[in-house]
């Protein structure tokens, strides 16, 4: 008889839970009162291990039973609570027998995809500029090696767009998964610069393809009615791999290797590469038309969509370049930098999952793009007048929101605004441009003779800028609409 996903939750939560009060009630006062640091090294190695076990029973019993995302949520914040997986349990043993196992929507593995594609690139963040030092490149070079990713990855973007409108969104992504894990493999054959510079022009580009192909996918295959929630949820597999990836690379790095980092992406990759090919062909229909280049209109929706995209990651560029040395200024340590972000994005990820997200099914894309600009331009603002730690996690969690109203409206803007024939080429182009923002905004600031605060300032008056030109070209068009 199969075991059930809520049974196996159960019994990885019983186990964190001990490992958790060992780690508390014995490992700690041996350390702090008996000279013994070694038993907090093996529990807590223990207890890391255990810990990530459950977060994946967690996750298989979300797939598999399909709860409310508050059930989810609760299990993940019981883990930090020392007696909470032993409360958790008991409250499962009254409801278990309400849930049954469900078919495993494939949307889920589209899901998986990007949350790779996006851990992929989180990943990087906090280890590739040491890694590229390590090298022998220069700090000039090592900014290079940086920005060489999302420069190749624009590519990879575009051709995935058009590819995918020809031949069909699966094929791209198992030939993306496969290209991208093997690059990733390749940093093990680096040696100097020279050989790094090629394996991030290479993994940026195959990168690119994975993308365009899954958002293409889940857009053709999703009810008009809940595009917005479903953006959502997409970027919910996004804010967790941003929350994940930074410190996942960063710890694991500093007991490994960088290279060893990316292997572990690179399995994971591969085990998707298989999953895919055999749970997620899709039939081409015979009576289809294979698109020979069919006109893409670049009309306002797709505009506005694709500045919505620019300047969300112009935003997210500047932040990744000006928080760490405005936290510095303030003299704070750097580990404050990675929990501002992570504050972020904790806040965007349960915008994203609480039934908040349906708001992005009843409101019109282009007003809640509108709130989603404005929050992210205020908040900009205001980081570089905020000194206390209250005002800078106060600060950031209003940016998490900013960016949870933004990416479901630029998406199911796109949606709206495109056809199905096209919209591989509308998603290429679209990561494009979230490619491009990255860069200018984590450039543009460096070469402008501003200080942090007026960086800051600038930064949240050009985002507010764009939300006024979107709403004022919205406002004309209506009322060109109501004198018609």
């Amino acid at each position: 008889m199969r075991m059930s996903p809520i049974t196996l939750l159960r019994i990885a939560g019983i186990l964190d839970g001990i490992s958790l009060l060992t780690l508390l009630c014995i490992a700690m006062p041996l350390k702090y009162y008996a000279d013994f640091p070694l038993a907090v090294t093996i529990n807590g190695s223990i207890h890391g291990g255990i810990f990530v076990f459950y977060v994946l029973t967690i996750i298989y019993a979300a797939l598999r039973i399909q709860w409310s995302a508050w059930w989810s949520i609760v299990a993940l914040i019981a883990a930090f609570i020392p007696l909470g997986n032993f409360a958790l349990d008991w409250q499962l043993t009254k409801v278990q027998h309400r849930y049954s196992i469900k078919p495993l929507k494939k949307s889920w593995l589209v899901y998986g995809i990007i949350f790779f594609s996006f851990i992929d690139l989180f990943a990087q963040l906090p280890v590739i500029s040491t890694f590229a030092t390590s090298v022998g490149a220069t700090a000039f070079v090592a900014g290079i090696v940086v920005g060489m990713y999302s420069f190749s990855n624009t590519f990879g973007n575009i051709l995935s767009g058009v590819l995918t409108d020809k031949v069909g969104p699966f094929k791209i992504l198992v030939f993306g998964l496969i290209t991208t894990s093997l690059s990733l493999l390749s940093y093990h054959l680096i040696y100097d610069t020279t050989s790094l510079l090629i394996v991030r022009c290479v993994h940026g580009f195959f990168g690119g393809l994975i993308v365009p192909a899954a958002f293409t996918l889940l857009a053709n295959t999703t009810a008009q009615d809940k595009l917005g929630s479903k953006s959502a949820v997409t970027g919910s597999f996004i804010g967790i791999a941003a929350i994940i990836g930074p410190a996942f690379s960063g710890i694991l790095a500093s007991r490994t290797t960088v290279p060893t980092v990316f292997t572990f992406v690179a399995v994971f990759g591969l085990i998707l590469t298989v999953t895919t090919f055999l749970f997620l062909r899709i039939q081409i229909n015979k009576d289809k038309k294979v698109d020979t280049g069919g006109i893409f209109e670049w009309n306002k929706g797709v505009l506005k969509s694709f500045g919505g995209a620019f300047f969300l990651m112009f935003s997210q560029g500047v932040l990744a370049y000006l928080l760490p040395l405005h936290v510095e200024s303030l003299g704070y340590s750097s580990r404050m930098s990675g929990t501002l972000m992570s504050m972020f994005g904790i806040i965007a990820v349960l915008a994203f999952v609480l039934p908040t997200n349906r708001i992005f099914d009843k409101v019109p894309s282009v007003y809640t793009l509108l709130i989603g600009v404005s929050l992210l331009g205020c908040s900009q603002m205001l980081l570089g007048q905020s000194e206390t730690t209250l005002t800078l996690y106060t600060v950031m969690a209003i940016y998490g929101l900013g960016f949870a109203f933004l990416f479901p409206s630029i998406n199911t803007l796109l949606i709206q605004s495109t056809k199905n024939e096209t919209r591989g080429k509308a998603y290429g182009y679209f990561y494009a441009f979230f490619s491009l923002g990255v860069v200018v905004g984590s450039s543009l600031l460096g070469m402008l003779p501003f200080d942090l605060s007026l960086s800051f300032i600038f930064t949240g008056t050009v985002l507010v800028c764009f939300g006024i030109l979107v709403i004022t070209d919205t406002m004309l068009e209506r009322l060109k609409l109501h004198k018609a």
